[in-house]
């Protein structure tokens, strides 16, 4: 889900680790529906035409997917600055929602209305789910698309604006 968000490298040249194996979903087709997954010699030794296990679906290797979305991505992210510019607009977008719900004394973590830090599903499960289906609900009317459930991760990304930024945080405030 990290794909490429944190760095050029994914969360693993981030974090410095090396993973047995690396599973990547939409971002490496820039959103459109492709998958990709590739590890250690021995466990992809196990895939055919190799290995025992058969793995295809309808749309590996798309190549609308490859070519349209996942390298004019991959190229973009590799212009400097982009990765600054991604932190700058995820980064004014949480602290102008925080600092709404400061200005309004509501208590709410980002967009979770959980009223604490949201760690895993445990904490998300305790979240008042008819409170964020009335945020969401508003944020909608205002033009504001989020995931309808707040079990839900958003994202950032290259085409969000400081004007969206702006537009986001002024409708979470109304």
């Amino acid at each position: 889900m990290i794909g490429f968000r944190l760095s050029y490298g994914g969360a693993q040249e981030y974090f410095g680790i090396t993973p047995d194996l690396t599973t990547l979903g939409k971002i490496i087709g820039g959103g459109l529906p492709v998958g990709a997954y590739g590890g250690r010699m021995e466990i992809m030794e196990m895939v055919a035409p190799v290995g025992p296990i058969y793995q295809a679906g309808t749309l590996s290797g798309n190549p609308l997917a490859m070519a349209a979305g996942g390298i004019h991505t991959l190229k973009r992210l590799k212009e400097a600055g982009q990765y600054d510019s991604l932190d700058k607009i995820t980064s004014d977008l949480v602290q102008g929602i925080l600092n709404a719900e400061r200005r309004l004394d509501m208590q709410f973590v980002a967009v979770t209305l959980a009223g604490w830090p949201v760690f895993n599903f445990e904490n998300a499960k305790k979240c008042d789910t008819a409170k964020f289906a009335r945020f969401f609900r508003g944020m909608l009317e205002e033009g504001v698309y989020f995931a309808p459930s707040q079990f839900e991760a958003g994202f950032t990304s290259l085409a969000h604006t400081p004007e969206d930024i702006q537009l986001t945080i002024a409708a979470a405030e109304k």
